[in-house]
């Protein structure tokens, strides 16, 4: 189900929210959280709602475990088995639906360029939408859980609300269990206008976002990428910064929905995006794209890798690794591989000579960022090496084509959107209480009316971070 779909905007979303504002206690609001994000999950696929809940169970018992034996010393044994099993469980599963085809291929490939006609068998396996979030979800709190950083619930109910959550089930924030653990302790007393006004006001911003900005890049940049191989230079330049323009307002749209979405529900969801293309340094831009993400990766991978504590050429090492397993995760193609090791070199180019990158003036360094975050977006975006080292080629070599495959619009659309990424201020820092300013209310009023007249002109299209 998208949240930019009639049936969750005039149906699902509705019954969701006057239901649960009608229960009266926390246990009938975490059940109702849990069916309803159940059905939202399994309006896509009702298989897969099984995996899910299979997910749950095994993590929610390891909680319980870790409640039990919570002697770090006296039952350091116990506890690293509740680690262990649980995580390489969840981590086995997601292998198996996203990486299985990906390595069988890998290996055939090696295997045929060595000279061995080996041939694996091509299964049809069907990737579940949203699993590599939920699965980051679970595997959050059984580490934090173990760590002691977050103290494990006793409520199944409730943490199958956290994990089926709907407004970040399938396309994220990454939330970590202790990030809303306070909010799903009172939400059994919860007032329901409390966040209503901002959560009406993230989520058209995000709608905004989705349906006016990054639909309306993907009617160019889509037909264009698809016929990449005829783009002129300035067609392919022109494409690749709308790409880069669609996939932020997507992504971002979809997180600020979530985050207006939980509010509506007594639940404040963390902010996932940052003005990223106001970043002035690779690490910045980490600490803005994707938050919670990038500090999933620093806290679970990074740090635990001995991060920045055991000399230089181990930090190296552990940037590499991370910004690769980062690239991987975002899909099982080498060329999200060849993504992460690009901004892991950046990230360890910039730790070696960033005193004097950090002296040029702010404007230099800010578009020179973006410059390179958009030349590794054609990694990120291509589907081949081939089709990467044809766009790369294409933008630095003069080559006659389309211009863009494009309508005249494009290119001012461009501009602008790019005006607002560059410049402009994110949907956490526009004024988004309402209250009592008539004019904030007619705003919404008019952008939802425009963003419904959108969506009546075209069918509802899915999220770019579905796929991931």
């Amino acid at each position: 189900m998208l949240f930019n779909s009639f049936v969750f905007l005039g149906l699902f979303l509705p019954i969701t929210y006057v239901v649960f504002w009608s229960l009266r206690t926390a246990e009938g609001r975490y059940r109702w959280l849990a069916l309803t994000g159940y059905v939202f999950y399994g309006y896509w696929d009702p298989r897969f709602c099984v995996l899910m809940a299979f997910g749950t169970i095994v993590s929610y018992v390891a909680g319980l475990g870790f409640a039990r034996y919570s002697d770090p010393v006296r039952d350091a044994r116990v506890r690293r088995w509740c680690l262990v099993v649980p995580v390489t469980t969840d981590l086995l599963l997601l292998g198996f639906f996203k990486y299985a085809m990906f390595a069988l291929r890998s290996l055939e490939a090696a295997l045929h360029w060595a000279g061995v006609g080996a041939t694996f068998p091509h299964w049809q396996i069907v990737l579940p939408i949203g699993i590599s979030f939920y699965t980051f979800h679970t595997i959050s709190y059984i580490v934090d859980c173990y760590r002691g950083a977050v103290r494990p619930t006793r409520r199944l109910s409730e943490f199958a609300a956290y994990v089926s959550l709907f407004s970040q089930l399938i396309a994220g924030p990454i939330v970590r269990f202790r990030q809303i653990a306070h909010d799903l302790e009172a939400l059994g007393h919860a007032d329901r206008t409390r966040w209503a006004r901002l959560g009406i006001s993230f989520f058209i911003t995000g709608l905004v976002e989705k349906v006016l900005v990054a639909d309306s890049l993907a009617s160019m940049v889509n037909p264009a990428l698809h016929h990449y191989a005829t783009l002129s230079t300035g067609g392919a330049w022109l494409a690749m910064a709308g790409y880069a323009l669609q996939l932020y307002f997507d992504f971002s749209g979809y997180s600020t929905m979530a985050v207006g979405l939980g509010y509506l529900f007594g639940l404040r969801i963390p902010q996932n995006f940052n003005s990223p293309y106001q970043a002035l340094d690779p690490s910045d831009f980490w600490r803005r794209w994707h938050i919670s993400l990038s500090t999933c990766l620093r806290d679970y991978l990074y740090i635990p890798l001995g991060g920045n504590r055991h000399g230089t050429v181990l930090t190296y090492r552990n940037l590499m690794i991370t910004m690769l397993l980062g690239g991987l995760w975002h899909g099982a193609n080498w060329t999200f591989v060849l993504w992460g090791a690009y901004h892991g070199v950046l990230l360890s180019i910039y730790r070696a000579w960033g005193a004097a990158w950090n002296r040029l003036p702010r404007v230099p360094r800010q578009l020179g960022m973006a410059f390179l975050t958009l030349l590794g977006w054609v990694l990120f975006r291509s589907t081949d090496f081939g089709m990467a080292a044809h766009l790369y080629r294409v933008m630095f070599v003069p080559t006659a084509g389309t211009a863009a495959a494009a309508p005249t619009w494009a290119a001012p659309l461009v501009f602008g959107a790019g005006m607002w990424a560059l410049a402009g201020p994110n949907a956490f820092e526009l004024h988004q209480d309402w209250r009592p300013r008539r004019r904030y209310v007619l705003a919404g009023a008019a952008a939802l009316g425009v963003c419904v007249a959108f969506m009546l002109g075209g069918a509802a299209t899915p999220f770019l971070y579905f796929q991931f």
